[in-house]
């Protein structure tokens, strides 16, 4: 896998870990009382014997991992030279794009060149060889004429 796309499937990681983190901190916070003058909220049934104060820091650094491998993967990309580099590299792979389609299209128009040549190749190898089946045919006659001494009609 190439690093671009592991870079996009690690940051997809890191979107899923903090959806979870902050849905899973969502769920388990205790309930916080907004003002005094409301009543004190009621206080969660305990469902599971969750480790609240386990899971958040677990989780967070599950995240932290997921970032610092994210940014090992950025360090790993080839930035030799600076902008001016990257920018010098893309306009020379820009015209030897360039240059590829055109030598692309230079051989389209050749190679269609050359299938009409053909045709006409082929034209004139026909009319040709039906002119020396006509001349074959004229010499067969004028042999036989001088054989059998007729003269020629």
């Amino acid at each position: 896998m190439d690093i671009i796309s592991q870079l996009q499937e690690q940051a997809n990681s890191i979107a899923l870990i903090a959806l979870n983190t902050f849905g899973t901190l969502q769920r388990d916070a205790p309930p916080v009382r907004l003002s005094p003058n409301y009543p004190e909220p009621p206080a969660n049934p305990s469902e599971e014997t969750i480790n609240i104060t386990e899971q958040p820091k677990t989780m967070s650094a599950a995240l932290v991992q997921a970032a610092k491998k994210f940014d090992a993967l950025i360090a790993a990309l080839p930035l030799e030279g600076g902008e001016e580099a990257q920018l010098k590299r893309i306009a020379e792979l820009q015209v030897n794009c360039l240059t590829h389609v055109l030598h692309c299209s230079v051989i389209f128009v050749f190679k269609a060149e050359n299938e009409l040549v053909g045709l006409e190749l082929q034209k004139q190898l026909e009319a040709a060889e039906q002119e020396l089946k006509l001349v074959q045919a004229l010499f067969s006659q004028a042999s036989d004429n001088c054989l059998n001494l007729k003269k020629p009609d």
